[in-house]
């Protein structure tokens, strides 16, 4: 369906709009890409000194809060919210993010409501939680253990104490590569955004800055929704997902990836698809890195909009209508129909009258909420970081990265099911009436709520008889990437490496991963030295090994455990394969044999690297399981070295040969 408007246009702030399409970058031209964030301005000297002063006593401030607070918890949680003014300051004066002189009047006025906030906090009253209007409001990330900001609009019907659910709408931002801390805490405190439903609290995620929501920027998104419904009465059936241009390709992919959170969704813009939309040719590419496309491709997730009403805006003038194009025709394959607002002689911004008919139909869905409880299951995924759609949950699949399909319908009789590439699955409680009377999955006739098939190929009740086997499972599937999704720890080596070639290596990269975390996910990588894990470390955390078991104490311990070998000329060995000593780095995620619960990483940080951050289209994985990289060519914006090989590791965590063609 297709809404076509004639009225006045309304553009788009500023940060939306500078949407950029990306070069391809080569080892030669690695020191010319366009550092993101940018360099900064220089301010006068007295301001920075007056800044850093004040940033160092509310950081006092703060640390004797987080002491006299302790027996306080209702007050202690609030301290977030005094921290976001803290390290926003801190990391413009850091990392020379000042963009504009006159963002130090920005930094004294946060400053300044940060110490009114401790103020309050110590004289034991959050008073900013009983304002309407905005607020920016902070969290500490399970992920990185950083304080993150988002920002939230209280409904001005809204009174202290109200214990109405109410509606909750998010709103995903544009690309903004000045779109520091400093400045989202300044917009999202004087700038209420593009849609403020009568009524409704709506959340402006920060997303870990300018990433599309994606790894720790996807995760953004929940841990700040689980924060405000500590504070705020919620409505989780009748919450909408919403973004514009960069935050449209956002919104795409939380409609697609969990079309069962939502009540509906309206994605603005963006990018729905990677090859395509960047113009690339895949038979140039690792046939690994193109098979990672399917990790956010919303086009390949299509079928999940069949449990998520989708209202698609764009410009008729506007080049990004491309997202809405392909994942209508990627919905029209699977016979899913996609409701379409196009404005007229509309560029990259939204159309007046077009906000209005959204919001119109938004209202509607709003009303209904979500169905929590649907009589069918059409569901789509690639891989068991998705693995769930409503009633249905997935925990194996026949081949990771190949399209896994799950049809099922309840009705007075029982269930049917109908699977493509599942190994093994599980119905919820909700539907255990219907469970009991009869489940039929892919024609065969069973009882019961969990079930596995055989390496014969049946269905049976999974009884968990081979819970202790190696196996992927959701949480703990992989690529190199995930592992950042969750909890982790670098580890650094303390030892001597088997080779200084590889050691220098090792500490380079290490720098490197350090970096990049602060820079693209807005967050201090926690870093441990080897000698210092703790069995708390071991027992919550991914653990990044940095070094070979010569340098690295914990690497050490489990490098007999592990499917890369270490030879004794320090050679290195992948299944068959032999790599050279002095040259070859293996890296690779792999369940961590001291707790297969978590994941260890070797020598990795995220794998998409200085050239990917020019579009946010290719913020993807560019490694899958395991690689070994050959340091004779020295890194660069694409890659850690040249990789001699990679591939993903089979259903059982065994080596699967993937060779670079």
């Amino acid at each position: 369906m297709s809404i076509r408007f004639s009225s006045s246009h309304i553009a788009i702030c500023s940060v939306a709009l500078s949407f950029l399409f990306s070069v391809p970058v080569t080892g030669a031209q690695a020191q010319e890409v366009r550092s993101v964030p940018p360099p900064g301005v220089t301010i006068p000297e007295n301001d920075r000194k007056e800044l850093t002063d004040g940033v160092a006593a509310l950081a006092r401030e703060i640390q004797s809060l987080q002491s006299d607070l302790k027996g306080k918890p209702q007050l202690l949680r609030f301290l977030p919210d005094v921290q976001i003014y803290e390290k926003a300051v801190r990391y413009v004066l850091s990392y020379n993010e000042f963009y504009d002189v006159k963002q130090v009047a920005t930094a004294r006025q946060l400053l300044a409501q940060g110490n009114e906030r401790a103020k309050a906090l110590r004289n034991g009253d959050a008073s900013w939680m009983k304002q309407n209007g905005l607020l920016a409001l902070g969290y500490i990330s399970k992920i990185d253990g950083s304080v993150q900001p988002y920002g939230i609009v209280v409904p001005k019907e809204w009174i202290a104490g109200d214990k109405t659910p109410r509606r909750l709408d998010f709103f995903c931002h544009g690309r903004g590569e000045q779109l520091t801390e400093l400045a989202f805490i300044n917009e999202r405190q004087n700038q209420p955004g593009e849609f403020t439903p009568p009524g409704a609290f709506v959340i402006h995620p920060y997303g870990r800055f300018c990433c599309a929501n994606r790894f720790a920027g996807e995760v953004d998104l929940f841990e700040a929704l689980a924060d405000a419904k500590t504070r705020y009465a919620i409505d989780s059936d009748r919450t909408i997902v919403r973004g514009f241009s960069m935050g449209g390709a956002s919104c795409w992919q939380y409609a697609t990836h969990y079309a069962d959170w939502w009540a509906a969704a309206a994605p603005g813009a963006g990018f729905s698809e990677t090859l395509e939309f960047l113009r690339l040719d895949p038979t140039k590419l690792p046939p690994y890195e193109v098979t990672l496309m399917r990790w956010y491709n919303p086009t390949d997730y299509a079928t999940n909009l069949y449990q998520c009403p989708t209202v698609a805006y764009n410009g008729a003038d506007d080049g990004q209508k491309q997202a809405a194009d392909r994942m209508q025709d990627a919905m029209a394959q699977k016979g899913l129909r996609l409701t379409r607002v196009v404005a007229p002689k509309t560029g990259h911004w939204y159309n007046a009258d077009a906000k209005k008919e959204i919001d119109s139909r938004l209202a509607v869905f709003a009303e209904k909420g979500r169905d929590t409880l649907p009589n069918s299951i059409r569901f789509t995924t690639f891989t068991l970081r998705y693995n769930s759609m409503n009633w249905i949950t997935v925990t194996g699949l026949g081949q990771h990265w190949e399209r896994a399909r799950v049809n099922a319908d309840r009705t007075e009789d029982g269930i049917t099911i109908q699977t493509e590439n599942i190994t093994r699955l599980s119905l919820s409680p909700k539907v255990a009436d219907a469970a009991r009377k009869s489940v039929t999955i892919d024609g065969e006739r069973l009882k019961g709520t969990a079930f596995a098939k055989t390496r014969e190929g049946k269905w049976t009740v999974d009884r968990n008889a081979d819970a202790r086997r190696l196996r992927k499972k959701p949480g703990l599937q992989g690529p190199i990437d995930d592992a950042f999704m969750d909890r982790f720890v670098m580890v650094k080596p303390t030892g001597v490496a088997l080779n200084p070639r590889t050691g220098g290596w090792t500490d380079t990269e290490l720098q490197h991963a350090v970096r990049a975390w602060r820079a693209q996910m807005r967050g201090d990588a926690p870093v441990l030295e080897d000698i210092a894990v703790t069995d708390a470390e071991i027992r919550s955390s991914n653990l990044v090994l940095w070094g070979d078991p010569s340098s690295n104490a914990v690497l050490a311990r489990i490098a007999g455990k592990l499917p890369v070998k270490w030879e004794k000329d320090g050679s290195i060995r992948v299944g068959a394969k032999v790599f050279s000593a002095g040259t070859s780095v293996p890296i690779l995620v792999y369940p961590n044999p001291l707790n297969p619960n978590r994941y260890i990483v070797l020598n990795s940080g995220l794998t998409w690297r200085e050239s990917a951050y020019l579009n946010n289209a290719q913020q993807r994985p560019r490694l899958p399981d395991w690689a070994v990289i050959d340091i004779t060519t020295p890194p660069d914006a694409n890659s850690p070295g040249r990789i001699a090989d990679a591939g993903f590791f089979d259903e059982e965590w065994k080596v699967q040969t993937n060779p670079i063609k």
